[in-house]
């Protein structure tokens, strides 16, 4: 299986939420996982950052932002080059998906969650 360094956006230390568990699946998986959200905190052995952090060789970023969130990051997540982005359900945004594509970065409105338990990830 190859290995899918992962920035997880709008990552979270509440066991309840999305980001949080899709962290712990990513690791489990086998995946590199770097995280960024509001909040300091460790979740799963990663840090998640509070600031862009310029990563280096970012395969995927996940999305757990709605897009109103999203505009803020825009640049950001273009200047990592990921060869795709992931548009978790309630993420979803056209103008973003469009700026990818521009820069030749796949998108998907897909659930991270279900790729990762169904190996299309």
């Amino acid at each position: 299986m190859v290995k899918k360094k992962t920035l997880v956006l709008g990552a979270s230390e509440n066991r309840a939420r999305y980001s949080n568990l899709a962290i712990n699946r990513l690791i489990k998986n086998g995946h590199p996982v770097v995280a960024i959200g509001k909040k300091a905190a460790i979740v799963a052995g990663i840090k998640i950052e509070t600031e862009k952090t310029q990563f280096k060789d970012i395969d995927t970023v996940t999305l757990y932002l709605n897009p109103a969130h999203q505009k803020g990051y825009y640049d950001y997540i273009l200047s990592l080059h990921p060869g795709r982005i992931i548009f978790n359900p309630g993420t979803e945004n056209d103008e973003l998906a469009e700026l990818a594509s521009l820069k030749g970065i796949k998108t998907m409105n897909a659930c991270t969650l279900v790729m990762l338990s169904t190996g299309q990830y």
